[in-house]
């Protein structure tokens, strides 16, 4: 009876991994982690400052900017204090209730920023097809409710998340497969029937491909629309106003479908690998995404560099 007891005693703290095999070298990992964690922390609050303290960027498209940057913040905090403690300091134990908050937020912010991507589109579509009542449609306070609306309904579609996790039993394994906690790689772990969390997980993941499909409609409405000005400049004008919010498009969705065909479809895919790609996910867009705006944004550009010219006259 004790032997039986002891293999079915409740697990209440889970194993994250680091570099599958390069285990010695985490320490140096860690170093070009961190700086990427502090490029992406002082790229957005550049973006933010930028935005903030400029009137002429008080304007529909750089308030959407302002939100996918605080969600890209979100993001790389949500999962910077689990992954610092693994490269830094070898420890990668994670409470239960740690693991399911870490995992809320994660999945939060996520959502958060297909959202944004998604407004961000219906944004560049309004510009290009009306612009003449641009401005009296996204109006300041418009743009507000906007926004509170995608906060509170993509922290609602994750909020079962924690929930339907701690109400499973989890028995013997605990290990789980990426550098911090996800929905889908807790639930495996379980020993008591998940099927609520496979639906739920399936429905949440079914919401980020649909914000990604209706992203790809209002492309193709803005396609027609720019083919059908007369101006060959116009229309290069036109795109060239998009190719910012494409390249985010690019940036956050390519690790999550590369990510989400891999576990699907390749068998015996090396742990190393799905490691990677779970890193790049969360790592990638919060640094990726100032720098695009910034290159590609000549408003902005322009902005941070007299920013900057300013300081040094200073």
């Amino acid at each position: 009876m004790s032997i039986i007891n002891i293999s079915h005693a409740e697990i209440t703290t889970f194993i994250l991994v680091g570099m599958p095999g390069l285990e010695y070298a985490h320490i140096w990992i860690s170093i070009p982690m961190c700086s990427m964690y502090l490029i992406a922390l002082l790229g957005n609050c550049t973006i933010l400052f930028i935005i903030k303290t400029e009137p002429s960027l008080h304007e529909p498209m750089y308030y959407f900017l302002s939100i996918l940057t605080l969600s890209d913040m979100g993001l790389s905090f949500s999962s910077l204090p689990t992954m610092l403690r693994i490269f830094l300091f070898k420890a990668s134990e994670i409470s239960a209730n740690a693991c399911f908050a870490q995992q809320f937020f994660i999945h939060g912010f996520t959502a958060l920023e297909s959202s944004v991507l998604l407004i961000m589109s219906f944004d560049r579509f309004l510009a290009i097809h009306n612009p003449l009542r641009y401005s009296s449609l996204l109006t300041t306070l418009r743009v507000a409710q906007i926004g509170i609306v995608c906060f509170f309904k993509s922290f609602l579609l994750v909020l079962p998340f924690p929930f339907t996790l701690r109400m499973l039993k989890y028995c013997e394994k605990r290990q789980l497969s990426h550098s911090y906690c996800l929905h889908q790689d807790v639930m495996k772990l379980a020993c008591s029937d998940n099927q609520i969390d496979v639906i739920y997980g399936f429905f949440g993941a079914l919401c980020l491909m649909v914000d990604f499909m209706l992203i790809a409609v209002s492309y193709i409405l803005i396609l027609k629309t720019v083919l059908g000005i007369a101006s060959q400049k116009e229309q290069l004008k036109a795109l060239n106003a998009c190719v910012s919010h494409i390249c985010a498009v690019i940036i956050f969705y390519l690790p999550i479908i590369n990510l989400a065909i891999v576990h699907r479809f390749v068998q015996h895919v090396s742990p190393l690998f799905n490691v990677l790609m779970a890193n790049v996910l969360l790592l990638v867009p919060p640094l990726m995404n100032p720098i695009v705006y910034c290159v590609k944004t000549r408003q902005i550009r322009v902005k941070v560099v007299a920013k900057l010219c300013q300081k040094q006259i200073y």
